[in-house]
C-alpha cells in the first residue's frame, strides 16, 4: 500500500474512532439504506421483485398490532440475551455460553413453577407468588451456571470462550435428558404447561400475541440499571477494570478473581432471566428454546457492547426476524435468500462499528472520544467509569 493510501486509510479509521454518538447513528442509518440497495440488486438478479419483498418484510414487522407485538416479543428476548453478553464483554470476558444459561434458566423456571403451583392459592395471589418465583429461579440458575466458567477463568486461567461453548452443549444435553425421561407429557420433548396465573399475560395487545408490554418495560428498566451500574458505581468500575486491566486493578486493590466471577454470574443471571421470560411469556412451558443466546452475541457486538445500544440493535433484529417470517409466508422467496438479506443488513449496519473498534485496537484516534456507553469526545475513563472496549 502506498504512503498516500495508507495515510487516507489511517485518517478514515481515525474519523470513525473519533465519531460522536450522533455521527455513529448517522453512519448506521446510511449503512442500513446501503444494505437495502444491495439487497434489492440481489433480489433482482435472483428474479424477485424487491419492492414486494421489502413491503412484506416491513409489513410483517409493523403492519398490524399483532405484527408489532411479535416484533416487540422478539426484541425483548434479544434485548435480554444481548444485554447478558454485553455485561461480560464490557468486563473483558467473552461469554459465549448465554444459550446454555438461557436453557437451564428456562428449565428451572418451568420446574419451579410447576412444583410450587399446587400449594399456592389461585388467582392474583398465585400470580404474585408464581411469577416472581419463576423469574428468580431462572435468574439464580442462569447466574450459577455462568459462575462456573467465571470461576474456571479466575482460579484456573481456563479460556472462557472454550468453557462456555462446552457448557452450552452440557446444558442442552442435561435439559433434554431430564425433560425427555422425567417431565415429558406428550410426543414433544416438553414439560406440561404452567398454570394460567403464572403466565405473563398480554396487557395491551391481543391475547394470542404472547407478548406483555410490562415485560418489555421491565427489560428496558434492566438495561437502564445495568448502564447505571457500569457508569456510576464503584462496583461497575471495578468490574470493568478487573477484566480490561487486571494488573492495574490488582495494584489498586481490586480482587480481580472475584470480579471475574461476579461479571460472569451477572451475565448468566440476565441470560437465565431471558429463559424465564421465554417460558412464562412466550411458550407457557419448557421446550428447547431457539438460538436466542447466540443471536445475543451479534446483538451485543452490533451495539458496541453498550447496554443502551443493545436496545436499537435488538429492535433491528426483532424487525428482521418477524418480518422475515412474513416474507416466507407471503412470497415464494427461498428461506436461504431471506437469510442472506437479513445477514446483509446486519453486516452493513455493523461495519462502521467494526472499523471503529479496529481503529481503537491499532491505536488510531482518541479512544476516550468513542465511549460506547454514550460518552462524548473529551470524556475520560474517570468521567465515565472505564474504557469502552470489551
Amino acid at each position: 500500500m502506498s504512503d498516500g493510501l495508507r495515510a487516507k486509510a489511517t485518517a478514515g479509521l481515525q474519523r470513525l474512532v473519533d465519531a460522536s454518538t450522533l455521527e455513529r447513528l448517522g453512519l448506521s442509518v446510511a449503512a442500513l439504506f446501503a444494505a437495502l440497495l444491495v439487497g434489492a440488486g440481489l433480489l433482482l438478479a435472483s428474479g424477485y421483485n424487491p419492492i414486494v419483498v421489502y413491503y412484506w418484510l416491513f409489513y410483517g414487522a409493523i403492519g398490524s398490532s399483532f405484527n408489532v407485538a411479535l416484533t416487540l416479543q422478539q426484541m425483548t428476548l434479544l434485548l435480554l440475551t444481548g444485554l447478558a453478553v454485553a455485561v461480560s464483554f464490557r468486563a473483558g470476558l467473552f461469554n459465549i455460553g448465554t444459550q446454555g444459561q438461557l436453557v437451564l434458566g428456562a428449565l428451572a423456571t418451568a420446574l419451579t413453577v410447576l412444583a410450587v403451583a399446587p400449594v399456592v392459592p389461585g388467582g392474583l395471589v398465585g400470580t404474585l407468588v408464581l411469577v416472581p418465583l419463576g423469574l428468580l429461579a431462572g435468574a439464580v440458575v442462569g447466574g450459577a451456571y455462568g459462575a462456573i466458567p467465571g470461576a474456571l477463568k479466575a482460579y484456573a486461567d481456563a479460556n472462557e470462550v472454550i468453557t462456555t461453548i462446552m457448557l452450552n452443549f452440557i446444558a442442552s444435553g442435561v435439559a433434554f435428558y431430564l425433560v425427555n425421561n422425567y417431565f415429558r407429557v406428550s410426543s414433544t420433548v416438553a414439560t406440561e404447561n404452567v398454570p394460567g396465573n403464572a403466565k405473563l399475560q398480554p396487557v395491551v395487545f391481543h391475547p394470542s400475541s404472547s407478548f406483555s408490554i410490562l415485560v418489555f418495560i421491565g427489560a428496558l428498566a434492566l438495561v437502564a440499571g445495568i448502564y447505571h451500574l457500569f457508569r456510576n458505581t464503584a462496583f461497575g468500575y471495578e468490574l470493568r477494570t478487573s477484566g480490561l486491566q487486571p494488573a492495574a486493578a490488582s495494584y489498586a486493590g481490586v480482587d480481580a478473581e472475584r470480579m471475574t466471577v461476579a461479571s460472569m454470574t451477572l451475565s448468566g443471571a440476565v441470560g437465565g432471566l431471558a429463559g424465564a421470560i421465554f417460558v412464562l411469556m412466550v411458550e407457557g412451558r419448557y421446550i428447547a428454546p431457539p438460538s436466542l443466546g447466540f443471536d445475543g452475541i451479534t446483538v451485543s457486538i452490533l451495539a458496541g457492547n453498550n447496554p443502551l445500544g443493545v436496545v436499537p440493535a435488538a429492535l433491528l433484529f426483532g424487525v428482521l426476524k418477524s418480518g422475515g417470517l412474513t416474507v416466507g409466508f407471503q412470497t415464494d422467496v427461498p428461506p436461504e435468500l431471506i437469510g442472506v438479506l437479513r445477514g446483509l443488513i446486519i453486516l452493513f449496519v455493523a461495519m462502521p462499528e467494526f472499523f471503529r473498534m479496529l481503529g481503537g485496537h491499532v491505536g488510531v484516534g482518541n479512544r476516550d472520544a468513542v465511549a460506547t456507553d454514550g460518552g462524548q469526545p473529551g470524556e475520560t475513563d474517570a468521567d465515565e467509569g472505564g474504557d469502552d472496549d470489551a
